[in-house]
């Protein structure tokens, strides 16, 4: 079966790639080895697709390579483009936070979108269709349980690890080594962190317990909530600063009560430390920490200054080292895969391979959590579409 366009993966960045070739009048195929596409668009925000963020930049992406990689892709389709495509096919949506973009009703809508996108663009669709070999004999012919198809362009959008439950695999990491391609090691991103012995034991039994906190890790700052889990530290704050690092986070409790000021009503008073933090963090977690870090019970009258500075110290920059991650089952994203120097940050074909793409997620370039991920997909998908 001969087409233009081969494109590997049926999720948001092939189906967008696919749209976009299509439109140009390519002959397009979508190869897709589950029973249908866009599985982990159905899947994300809760059912209801946090489908871009509106202050996407270069600066919410991580990557081993240059950080301006991923500025053409962005600037040439933005969140703003996206969001006149679900307008225009009447999809009620609204603004979570920070700019992040959900479906009023399902993720389903989304799907339902780019299947709809790729009928008008002329795209097919083979689904339980799985790749048995690719090569390159003059142009690429990938071997199928659904037969052989040939064409001039092939697109890898197979995704990275995460959501294995989904069908992740290491696909495309393998067809980039076969065809001589620098692989970034992968890893689980956005994933929550587990407990150190030490930690397990004063704060496991706080599961379902949520803090404002600001994370750090690699000197990036996140204002988020951190939750407790019987097994370690989850939620927004934990899950992005989480990509950046697994061996330590520095985590502020107290993020709006800077320096020792904290402790100025209670400075001459007979009230334990737990009882005066617990005003400002919910008691059960301002006893365990204290129990963990503080274990003393003299009153505040009693501390010196310097115990106090130590304290709020403490407070401010609590060094969080993990004794791992809950790794890909629980990994939104994986940071890793195809060396962005390995490919055209215009196009995003391989510079040493012709006709030959890597789009999504699949590349080294991982976003925040808040549908930066999503944008990436749409723009990355879009460039490698505007030149198949």
């Amino acid at each position: 079966m001969k087409f233009d366009v081969l494109i590997i993966g049926g999720g948001a960045a092939g189906l967008m790639c696919a749209i976009e070739a299509g439109k140009r009048g390519r002959k397009v195929a979508v190869i897709e080895h589950a029973e249908r596409i866009g599985k982990k668009i159905l899947i994300s925000g809760g059912g209801r697709c946090n489908f871009t963020n509106t202050g996407a930049t270069a600066a919410n992406y991580l990557t081993s390579g240059s950080p301006h990689f991923c500025k053409s892709a962005l600037a040439r389709y933005t969140p703003a483009d996206f969001l006149a495509l679900v307008e225009r096919h009447g999809i009620a949506w609204h603004e979570k936070k920070l700019g992040q973009l959900f479906c009023d009703s399902s993720s389903r809508q989304i799907v339902e979108m780019l299947e709809n996108e790729c009928a008008s663009a002329g795209v097919s669709i083979r689904l339980n269709c799985r790749v048995n070999a690719v090569s390159k004999p003059l142009g690429f012919e990938v071997d199928t349980n659904l037969g052989t198809f040939t064409a001039d362009s092939l697109v890898i959008a197979s995704g990275g690890l995460s959501f294995a439950k989904l069908g992740a695999t290491d696909f495309g990491y393998r067809i980039a080594g076969q065809f001589g391609l620098k692989i970034v090691q992968p890893r689980p991103g956005l994933v929550p962190l587990t407990f150190n012995a030490a930690d397990s034991a004063s704060f496991s039994d706080l599961s379902g317990l949520s803090v404002d906190v600001a994370a750090s890790s690699e000197g990036i700052h996140f204002r988020e909530n951190l939750l407790i889990t019987h097994r370690g530290l989850s939620g927004p704050a934990i899950l992005q600063a989480s990509s950046y690092s697994t061996e330590a986070l520095h985590l502020d409790i107290l993020p709006d009560d800077p320096g020792t000021t904290l402790f100025e009503l209670d400075r001459r008073t007979s009230k334990e430390l737990k009882t005066v933090l617990s005003r400002r963090l919910p008691q059960r977690f301002a006893q365990a920490w204290c129990s963990r870090f503080f274990a003393t019970a003299k009153p505040m009258c009693q501390m010196s200054n310097r115990e106090l500075e130590l304290i709020a110290a403490r407070l401010h920059d609590w060094e969080f080292r993990p004794a791992g991650t809950e790794g890909y089952p629980k990994a939104e994203v994986t940071v890793g895969g195809v060396d962005t120097s390995e490919l055209s940050s215009k196009s995003m074909e391989s510079r040493k391979v012709p006709g030959l793409y890597f789009i999504g997620e699949v590349v080294d370039l991982t976003g925040w959590l808040g549908g930066y991920n999503f944008q990436w997909a749409w723009s990355s998908g879009h460039a490698a579409g505007q030149v198949v």
